[in-house]
């Protein structure tokens, strides 16, 4: 019977295993002592850890990151709201200062 091929290692394991790593130890005895996959891994564990510290070891949240929330509307200052009201009653007016136009040449 084979094993599963997708794995996941804890941080505390991984921190562990690129530490003896790093110390000398040889990829491949280290992961077949572990029973990894692949020496491979430990090697690319072992870049991650060199290149960002012992963070990159700790497992990645999956999916797709959340979007920011949305400042609530409450927040927006009171001068933008007072432009926005504006901007929509001069809007108002002239719609309805066109109506009152048509409906005078229709009585014409």
């Amino acid at each position: 019977m084979t094993r599963p091929t997708k794995r996941s290692y804890s941080f505390d394991f991984k921190l562990a295993l690129v530490e003896r790593f790093i110390a000398g130890g040889s990829a491949t005895d280290l992961a077949v002592e572990v029973g990894l996959s692949s020496p491979v891994l430990l090697r690319t564990w072992a870049q991650a850890y060199r290149r960002e510290g012992a963070e990159a070891l700790r497992p990645k949240p999956k999916g797709r990151p959340r979007k920011p929330d949305a400042p609530p509307p409450a927040e927006i200052s009171e001068l933008e709201r007072l432009r926005r009201e504006n901007e929509r009653l001069r809007a108002e007016v002239a719609y309805l200062g066109k109506l009152r136009a048509l409906r005078a040449q229709k009585q014409l």
